[in-house]
């Protein structure tokens, strides 16, 4: 989806400046900026786990059927993976890997907030090769048992291979729980078990264990058992042009943050331990004691990071304006 709000790079590096990300040993799962000029709104991303160093992105809208995979060595596109056996994609928002090695790519945007009755995910194994190919895609409808509404934020378990969506709401979305198993023929009925605060995407440590949830000046990290949200606490996450989706790198050891804009930027953020799948993401501000999942527990705390984005932003802002009126003068 096109943001009411663009950060400028000005602003990006001095909010984020004194926390550069760490760079991979071997040049992989670094941060890096996404060069192909075809990808001008990369809205989802999800980490290879049969090709090291490569990310799964798309567009969101008037596109077509396309994925593209990136080489984080490079920036460069290395195979454009075309979906068939799927019909018009609406608003592409979301791509993730789940444990049978298949790509979900989550049709399931609304702009609207609810004019669409149903909308789609396309499941694809990922290509065991780096090469462009057409690729036979399984659509399923999906449908909310409490109605029509806005995503930009789906993730696959890694262990169950459950697909999960996040709702995305300016006062609050929910988490909503798809069916043990998706199938075609009829609707995939997709359940509310959490609230969430405004979410554009999401990703699972490799373990499955912990949940991310980013927005535009935030992201949260939950404690995921049994399938719900438990405790919750602030991730840091970098201030970006228009942050739009994250992912765990496939080893576990950094969250991997991305923008949507022409050449936009990948950012790497190493969690706390190292990696091995198995620890927390790298924590920002002080840890919320409440459980999301038994209501509205992390939004208030989320509410407020994104409020203080706001208020930095527009004070970035003020001083850049009076900063152009005294040289006019």
């Amino acid at each position: 989806m096109r943001s009411y709000l663009t950060v400028s790079g000005a602003a990006a590096l001095l909010l984020f400046a004194g926390a550069a990300p760490t760079v991979a040993d071997d040049g992989a799962d670094r941060s890096f900026t996404i060069e192909d000029p075809r990808i001008t709104e990369s809205s989802g991303l999800a980490a290879s786990r049969a090709h090291p160093g490569i990310y799964w992105t798309h567009n969101d809208s008037d596109d077509g059927p396309y994925v593209y995979a990136v080489d984080s060595r490079t920036g460069k596109t290395v195979a454009t993976i075309t979906m068939k056996g799927v019909g018009e994609p609406r608003d592409v928002e979301a791509i993730s890997l789940g444990p049978d090695g298949d790509l979900y790519v989550g049709d399931i945007g609304d702009n609207l907030n609810g004019s669409w009755d149903h909308v789609w995910i396309y499941r694809f194994p990922e290509p065991k090769e780096l090469k462009d190919a057409t690729v036979q895609a399984t659509q399923f409808d999906v449908k909310y048992a409490d109605g029509p509404r806005n995503a930009e934020a789906l993730m696959v378990h890694p262990k169950t291979g459950r697909v999960y969506i996040a709702s995305k709401n300016e006062d609050g979305g929910g988490l909503y729980e798809g069916p043990a198993k998706l199938t075609t023929g009829g609707a995939n009925v997709f359940r509310r078990v959490g609230e969430v605060p405004w979410v554009t995407d999401g990703a699972f440590s490799p373990d499955g264990k912990e949940l991310v949830l980013r927005s535009y000046f935030s992201a949260r990290g939950y404690v995921f058992e049994n399938g719900r949200l438990g405790a919750d606490t602030a991730v840091r996450a970098p201030i970006q042009r228009q942050a739009e989706s994250v992912t765990y790198t496939a080893d576990g050891s950094a969250l991997m943050f991305g923008s949507e804009g022409e050449q936009s930027d990948v950012e790497r953020v190493d969690v706390e331990g190292g990696g091995g799948g198995g620890q927390s993401p790298a924590r920002g501000g002080d840890s919320s004691a409440s459980s999301a999942g038994a209501g509205s527990g992390g939004t208030g705390d989320v509410k407020g990071t994104t409020l203080t984005g706001v208020l930095v932003l527009a004070g970035i802002g003020f001083l850049v304006l009076m900063g152009r009126r005294r040289k006019r003068n």
